[in-house]
């Protein structure tokens, strides 16, 4: 650095928006199983919308998850107890199509341990990207017919009225449907993490 220049002039890099370049720039990963992950198969379904209800073309969706016996495929969870599923990645990315739809083939989480060892209720963890986003958008998807919902310590921290914003509905054997809004009326619940 120059005797001239501030310390000051070279901190952090800023935020800066992101995309639309996630249909050529990132891989999809929208199946989650990649061989014989124990637990049924399901596919999760939805549509990202825009402040006016519009939907969002543009968008890239990303899923963190446990697989069936409740445990991530990470370092950081180190349960012996409990094993790893083999044919199971925990981690997918699609990218929205030209009418704001989003897919992902995985199979049910498990419950895992969550805050002061409480149980969580079946979940999957939700990042969206988009155009005019200066940051990924955090938010979590759990099923209306997953056990533990009304215990579970994340989604007591949202007011009930606003929890629905967060619920998958089946919408077949093996299907739910899960709608991710940006902003307006039916805004999702976003987390600050």
């Amino acid at each position: 650095m120059a005797d001239n220049q501030s310390p000051e002039l070279f901190g952090q890099t800023p935020w800066q928006t992101v995309g639309p370049f996630f249909h050529f720039a990132l891989p999809t990963l929208e199946d989650l199983t990649v061989g014989a992950a124990p637990g049924p198969r399901i596919e999760i379904v939805g549509t990202v919308f825009d402040a006016d209800g519009a939907p969002v073309p543009d968008a890239l969706v990303e899923i963190w998850q446990a697989g069936a016996a409740g445990r991530y495929d990470s370092a950081a969870d180190d349960r012996g107890d409990v094993a790893l599923d083999p044919g199971f990645r925990g981690f997918g990315r699609a990218a929205t199509d030209a009418g704001g739809g989003f897919r992902f083939l995985t199979v049910p989480p498990g419950r895992a341990p969550g805050p002061g060892n409480s149980l969580q209720a079946p979940h999957i963890a939700v990042g969206v990207f988009g155009r005019g986003l200066l940051k990924r958008l955090c938010t979590r998807l759990y099923f209306e017919d997953g056990a533990g919902n009304e215990e579970d310590p994340i989604l007591a921290l949202v007011p009930p009225e606003r929890r629905s914003t967060l619920i998958a509905r089946r919408v077949g054997e093996a299907r739910y449907h899960f709608d991710i809004h940006l902003q307006g009326e039916h805004e999702t619940v976003f987390f600050d993490v």
